[in-house]
């Protein structure tokens, strides 16, 4: 699934080509995409001019001129690709197609995708619902960290997917950001102390960083709003490198589950915290 840096590579790429354009025609070709509403509901933001292009977490936003927005989500398999031309590519979804004659196709070949065009006023509150602290912004300390993670049992790696806390990582930049602090993935989230925090808060950070400048991964079908392949997965430190040596220490990296998901980790280095008593945690 696209996380931060794959969809603010998008973001990036698509402010200047598209910000001041019109939306000539929204075209909706599978229902589905927009689930959440109707397609004549969508529909509606032709005839809009793109103001702004957003991200809060991994939704790309489109600002319109009258204070609607345009919301979509990649999710798992879709892609959003600025092209020129009449051609459909395989699994389009839906199509924008701008007054200069470009056009925005969103594909997806799973289908799990979505988008949905909220009026002025609702964006607030659809993602307040949603999203927690935006992991690049100002806000990011290490005592709001444990602030949110304040008893918390969840394994980190669950803490860190776990979108209405800090919104943006997924698997991938996960896996990056718990080698980069050292902390094992089943270490309990209300068990870290606020050095441990920072270290985490360091490793979110720069695994993000890592993953903008190599504008994101191409695991599987990732492409950034060009269609090129992101680079990072050739940065990985432990994801998908199961058996491999560690960067760190050289031990073998190990490969787990934890919430369903394949988690990468060094168990040599990662440090796993053990859960903390209410009254040691109270008195932090």
């Amino acid at each position: 699934m696209p996380e931060l840096p794959e969809v603010e590579t998008i973001r990036r790429q698509l402010e200047p080509a598209i910000t001041g354009r019109p939306i000539d025609r929204l075209r909706v070709l599978d229902g589905r995409w927009c689930r959440a509403q109707t397609p004549s509901r969508v529909q509606q933001a032709a005839g809009r001019r793109i103001e702004a292009v957003e991200r809060r977490g991994k939704y790309l936003v489109l600002r319109l001129e009258d204070g609607a927005a345009l919301v979509m989500h990649l999710r798992m398999t879709g892609n959003l690709v600025l092209a020129e031309g009449d051609e459909d590519p395989p699994y389009l979804r839906a199509d924008l197609q701008l007054d200069d004659g470009s056009r925005l196709l969103f594909t997806d070949a799973r289908r799990f995708g979505e988008g949905l065009l909220l009026r002025d006023g609702e964006l607030e509150g659809f993602f307040e619902a949603r999203l927690g602290i935006d992991p690049l912004a100002d806000g990011l300390t290490a005592e709001t960290l444990g602030a949110i993670a304040e008893g918390r049992r969840a394994p980190l790696k669950s803490f860190l997917l776990d979108q209405a806390g800090v919104a943006g990582i997924g698997n991938i930049y996960a896996d990056e950001a718990l080698h980069r602090a050292g902390l094992h993935p089943l270490s309990p989230a209300g068990s870290m102390r606020t050095a441990d925090c920072e270290r985490l808060r360091e490793g979110i950070v720069a695994a993000l960083e890592e993953g903008l400048r190599n504008g994101g991964a191409s695991v599987d079908d990732y492409l950034d709003a060009r269609g090129e392949r992101g680079r990072m997965q050739d940065e990985f430190l432990v994801h998908t490198r199961e058996g491999e040596p560690c960067p760190r220490c050289g031990e073998p990296i190990r490969r787990i589950v934890v919430s369903g998901r394949s988690t990468y980790f060094c168990p040599a280095c990662q440090r796993r915290l053990r859960r903390r008593s209410r009254r040691r945690a109270s008195s932090r």
